[in-house]
């Protein structure tokens, strides 16, 4: 099993690390693995460095980084026979925490290794050709995104911080959502689209969203005063937040949002602008994922091939 590990270096809690790049190289030699250490130089670096483990014959390339090297390093991926794992060193590491795979160094190695997991398929998204592989959104989902993406010291703490000052600052924004059986109008705060169940760190926006089910999960908060905010707030954690009267959820392989104008949205955290219709995509089956042995998040398949299964790389 050839494997790389594309460390970020500047993601989350490996700002902070020293040596972890050394820690990575020990492991494969005390394991004896047929695998390599590649470290990014920058944005987008991740997704070369992705295509060439695969086009080299990789079986399993590891994002050793937060969600945004998670998202470069599957864009290569995407319909290829090489598997996705997962370092989780980021912020909130939405992801994994959906998939069961551990924050910790050595449980998340010793599952890369296949030491306990197995490998499965799962879903991806698209928006306006951006994919996602967690969440995706607009309005105060983008802004908190921007605002986060700048700060040097990051974490739950700041994460909050920073959702508090943009929500103070946001407008509401009347959208136009599209499906194939149905169209609403809403006024909202913001529209989430979740793969996964969770934002990270265990805030579920979409409660018991499943990653291999063929749809995605559409979130669309109306407005609501700072007291209702920080009432929504604490259902992310407890497992409610679609059950608030402030809170539109919808399910589907496609949806069509219109806004008044182009704008602002984010793909597992990443900001992008874009025009006023965003269109998004569910496509079924597209990537290879380590999981835990154990997972219930997504489930066994005996048949590996993807949907449309080729060996192309974007």
């Amino acid at each position: 099993m050839k494997t790389c590990f594309i460390f970020n270096p500047t993601s989350g809690r490996n700002r902070r690390r020293t040596g972890l790049a050394t820690d990575l190289r020990d492991f494969i030699e005390s394991r004896s693995l047929d695998a390599t250490v590649a470290t990014t130089e920058g944005p987008g670096h991740a997704t070369q460095l992705a295509r060439d483990a695969a086009l080299s014959g990789c079986t399993t390339v590891v994002a050793v980084g937060g969600d945004g090297t998670m998202n470069e390093v599957a864009q290569a991926l995407l319909h290829t026979p090489a598997a996705l794992a997962l370092v989780p060193c980021g912020s909130g590491n939405g992801l994994a925490l959906h998939l069961g795979v551990p924050t910790a160094l050595l449980p998340a190695l010793n599952l890369v290794a296949l030491t306990h997991g197995r490998v499965a398929l799962i879903d991806t998204g698209s928006a306006n050709g951006h994919p996602f592989f967690n969440v995706m959104g607009l309005g105060l989902d983008a802004d908190v995104s921007r605002r986060f993406n700048t700060l040097t010291s990051r974490g739950l703490p700041a994460y909050a911080r920073t959702a508090l000052a943009a929500f103070r600052a946001l407008r509401t924004e009347r959208v136009l959502i599209s499906t194939a059986e149905r169209r609403e109008t809403l006024d909202t705060l913001l529209v989430a689209i979740a793969n996964s169940d969770q934002y990270g760190n265990n805030a579920r926006i979409a409660p018991g969203a499943r990653i291999d089910d063929g749809s995605l999960d559409l979130i669309a908060v109306r407005p609501v005063g700072l007291i209702g905010a920080v009432t929504l707030a604490a259902r992310l954690f407890s497992g409610r937040f679609d059950q608030s009267a402030h809170v539109c959820r919808l399910r589907g392989p496609s949806f069509v949002i219109e806004r008044a104008a182009p704008g602002l949205i984010h793909t597992d955290g990443e900001t992008h602008e874009t025009g006023a219709t965003v269109g998004v995509l569910v496509h079924p089956r597209s990537l290879r994922m380590v999981v835990p042995a154990t997972s219930s998040a997504v489930a066994a398949s005996d048949d590996l091939a993807p949907a449309g299964f080729a060996f192309q790389l974007p």
